[in-house]
């Protein structure tokens, strides 16, 4: 597989700062840092000979370093998997302040850092997340197969995606949780981890998953920070005004790709006109939605609004932008009904519908637009 360039950029963040580079495993960040800084000192933690060295001693890796100035006055130090030894801060924290070094420090789970006491460089680093891939890196992109198999790359361009999904779902996610000791009982989680997934793009009801995971619902409770936690998962909170109607205060639940919540349920056959399909496309759109607002280090929220009877939009953004998303290739008037009540509340700049309907054209004022219209017109600011 060639390299494919990324839009996440941290090159300008290095000149001044050192960087946290967050992201699950295999999203690209080794590859992305070695075709940034060819040549820069890096110590991978996944190293066994790397990590029992450094647990030893940890001061030697600022010994080696200062043995060889020339290797980090003009690049950067890479630190790959921190999480593995998070211990090792404090080594770097020293080498920013008295060596002026700077760190480009990767993670594919940030809980450790988040909730042990543990030294986050009291603000010397900046952090940043990769993410899978997204439509405007994906050449000749195939939204099929994105719907299908996920935004990997190493899975996305695989001669067998099926395959590696099944064995990145039931291996890494699973031994990620038993290595950092988050669990007690990992066939409990694993249940869980299933569960959850068919409740993917869904409120989250914590009693009904406990029932089907056959665990109590206040682990479950924990269980989902966890998924957070290790970036396998996130809660997206409801908007918080109400549109002429009482909202719901329950959050949905989104895997981070959509084939891996499809390898979770062993789901890889359905049809374009399926349930599965059209609830695939709404992940779709929301993972290049919160790829964007990363990327684009743009601060407004990204929520959701749904009433008590029902009525729902799939996303909304700040309060400018109120996005609607159908799998239909022929949009009629029925589909733009939460996005009519939106528009009569008055704030939103911008009322979208995203579809496979390949043709764009506007309904009352409701921008009706294909998917990879809007996605450019996303990707290039302009709704910004």
């Amino acid at each position: 597989m060639e390299y494919i360039k990324r839009l996440l950029n941290i090159e300008a963040d290095v000149k001044s700062k050192s960087v946290f580079l967050f992201g699950p495993r295999q999203t690209g960040k080794t590859s992305l840092l070695r075709s940034l800084f060819p040549g820069a000192p890096t110590f991978n933690l996944l190293n066994s000979d790397t990590f029992t060295a450094l647990s030893a001693r940890p001061a030697q890796m600022r010994l080696d370093l200062l043995q060889t100035p020339s290797r980090w006055t003009e690049l950067p130090i890479i630190v790959d998997e921190i999480q593995k030894l998070p211990g090792l801060l404090d080594e770097i924290h020293l080498c920013i302040e008295e060596h002026g070094m700077k760190f480009v420090v990767t993670g594919s789970s940030p809980r450790k850092l988040k909730r042990g006491d543990v030294n986050l460089l009291g603000g010397r680093a900046r952090t940043r997340r990769l993410f899978p891939l997204v439509y405007r890196e994906i050449p000749n992109f195939s939204l099929d197969r994105a719907l299908h198999f996920g935004t990997i790359p190493s899975i996305y361009f695989s001669d067998d995606p099926t395959d590696d999904l099944l064995s990145y779902a039931g291996n890494y996610l699973l031994q990620e949780i038993v290595n950092e000791g988050l669990v007690r009982r990992i066939e409990n989680f694993s249940r869980f981890l299933q569960t959850a997934a068919l409740s993917n793009t869904e409120l989250i009801n914590f009693e009904s998953i406990a029932r089907d995971a056959m665990v109590p619902a206040r682990t479950i409770r924990e269980y989902c920070s966890i998924l957070e936690d290790t970036l396998v998962a996130v809660q997206l909170k409801p908007y918080g005004r109400d549109l002429h109607r009482k909202a719901v205060s329950t959050s949905k639940l989104y895997f981070f790709d959509i084939g891996v919540a499809n390898a979770l349920v062993k789901s890889f056959s359905f049809g374009d006109k399926s349930t599965e399909y059209g609830k695939c496309f709404e992940h779709f759109i929301f993972t290049e939605l919160w790829a964007y607002l990363s990327y684009a280090r743009d601060l407004r929220p990204l929520t959701f609004y749904r009433d008590q009877g029902g009525l729902e939009i799939d996303f909304v953004v700040g309060d400018d932008i109120a996005l609607e998303v159908k799998s239909t290739t022929s949009v009629q008037e029925k589909h733009v009904k939460a996005l009519r009540m939106a528009a009569e509340a008055g704030s939103f700049k911008h009322s979208i519908l995203v579809s496979r309907d390949p043709q764009p054209r506007t309904i009352d004022r409701i921008e009706a637009l294909p998917y990879d219209i809007f996605l450019t017109k996303l990707y290039t600011g302009e709704y910004c």
